[in-house]
């Protein structure tokens, strides 16, 4: 039986970096493996090294941004679904 205080071992820190380094590694052989992988590139950019990686990295980065700005752009004030009639 697991004692109340105990940590769900996903919220353990121990686990939660094991889990960054197992990524990690994962992701880092992945991208070595690009190299032994003989692509067919459809344009000359996606023939490069890794394209795949930096190329998703980078597309991450462009969501993030265009969310941070459209929530500044779309963001309302705190009072903004109060009525008034206090």
């Amino acid at each position: 039986m697991v004692a109340p205080d105990d940590k769900h071992w996903l919220v353990r820190p121990r686990t939660i970096r094991r889990l960054w380094v197992w990524f990690g590694t994962v992701l880092a052989g992945l991208v070595l493996a690009d190299a032994f992988v003989h692509g067919h590139p459809s344009f000359g950019l996606d023939g490069t090294f890794g394209f795949y990686a930096w190329y998703g990295l980078a597309t991450c980065m462009a969501m993030v941004i265009i969310a941070k700005v459209l929530g500044t752009l779309l963001k309302r004030p705190d009072t903004y679904y109060d009525d008034g009639n206090d």
